[in-house]
């Protein structure tokens, strides 16, 4: 994922915190927050409660993997930030995925049409 398209810096990630929209699912919690550019900017966060390394990279991977599947149908000019839980390395990609879809579909960043 290119530089200009990833959140990398902690007061971004603070303000997402703070100032974000948020939607919980038993796999992923979202953040969002308009950032006034023309695309949206990912960040993941995966806490060392999770596992260690190989399974924190294991689930940043999946993660990623959906923002950059879902962007074609999502809403542009928003910062998301994509929480994992302890679920998220080890679920079925297909529940991963539901929950990842009803998250966003609950901040308005994905309508349902677009996902039939």
């Amino acid at each position: 994922m290119k530089r200009s398209v990833t959140i990398k810096e902690n007061y971004e990630f603070r303000r997402l915190y703070s100032k974000g929209s948020s939607a919980v699912t038993p796999s992923v919690v979202v953040y969002c927050r308009k950032n006034g550019r023309q695309h949206n900017r990912l960040g993941v966060t995966v806490s060392t409660k999770i596992g260690h390394a190989v399974v924190r990279n294991r689930a940043r991977r999946r993660l990623r993997e959906l923002f950059r599947l879902s962007q074609g149908d999502m809403l542009q000019g928003y910062d998301v930030l994509l929480v994992a839980r302890g679920k998220t390395a080890h679920i079925p990609h297909c529940y991963l995925k539901r929950d990842y879809e009803a998250a966003m579909q609950k901040l308005g960043l994905i309508s349902l049409e677009d996902l039939l």
